[in-house]
């Protein structure tokens, strides 16, 4: 079958594309013949069509960004973030409260059938315990709202790269119901560990001898292109029908954490 994913000739956007899984997301989506516009705050090696250089604490450059990217935009991939080691405000400010504001801007640009596809993380897979909080967060208008929102809550401070995770899966669930009904797909993938260039951020923050004995039901991280080439086939036509969800991609750590089958007594 001829372009199986229906790719070919498409206008994407893929931030975070300078490293990690952003670039494993940018290498496939080219080969699949799309055209690639990347989004960083550095310029890396994935192959693009054009590089955007934009910081997503700053919306008046996320608004130059999609100004200069232009319509139509048929996929959107959010695949930048900050690791544990960031402080917690600013971590909020990219993870989601710049990505939400990017995500805004470009809807108007995208026709009927378009995607578009948020990493998250298994850290945030208890978004629905937090809902009430969460919803309070959506219902910030702006970029500067949200922001002040973040500085009143001390949880941000606490752990803000966890609760950023939730937040895209809240986002995710409520503002992808909304954009059903455009015709425009959002959803997520919800990674477990990942051996990106974030990894030793992680190591520092949890402690190695924590990290080493987090249970991996597969026995290993996950590449960055095994994480890629899922939220590429999430956010394309062929997935016509999936929307407002989050695809566990953790290598059965979510299954084995909810059934009990797995001891988290030996972590260190």
């Amino acid at each position: 079958m001829h372009d199986p994913l229906q790719y070919e000739g498409k206008r994407v956007v893929v931030t975070g594309a300078a490293s990690g899984m952003g670039a494993a997301t940018a290498s496939i989506l080219t080969e699949l013949g799309a055209e690639v516009h990347g989004v960083d705050i550095a310029e890396g090696s994935a192959p693009l069509a054009a590089f955007h250089r934009c910081d997503l604490r700053d919306p008046e450059a996320i608004d130059r960004t999609v100004a200069e990217i232009g319509g139509p935009i048929d996929s959107l991939f959010n695949c930048a973030g900050l690791p544990t080691t960031a402080p917690g405000q600013i971590t909020m400010q990219v993870n989601f409260i710049g990505h939400r504001h990017l995500t805004e801007a470009v809807v108007p640009l995208m026709p009927e059938g378009s995607s578009i596809g948020f990493i998250s993380s298994v850290g945030g897979m208890g978004w629905l315990n937090s809902l009430e909080l969460l919803l309070e967060l959506l219902a910030t208008p702006d970029v500067a709202s949200a922001g002040e929102w973040c500085a009143n809550h001390e949880i941000v401070d606490l752990n803000g790269y966890g609760f950023s995770k939730e937040a895209i899966n809240a986002y995710v669930a409520k503002r992808g119901c909304e954009l059903a009904a455009q015709g425009i797909r959002l959803n997520s993938i919800n990674p477990g560990p990942t051996d990106t260039p974030m990894m030793p951020a992680f190591i520092e923050t949890m402690g190695a001898d924590f990290m080493a004995s987090l249970p991996r039901p597969m026995g290993r991280n996950s590449t960055p292109e095994e994480q890629a080439w899922p939220l590429v086939m999430l956010n394309s036509p062929r997935q016509s029908y999936t929307a407002a969800t989050t695809l566990f991609t953790d290598g059965a750590f979510a299954g084995g954490l909810n059934t009990g089958m797995l001891d988290f007594s030996a972590l260190g």
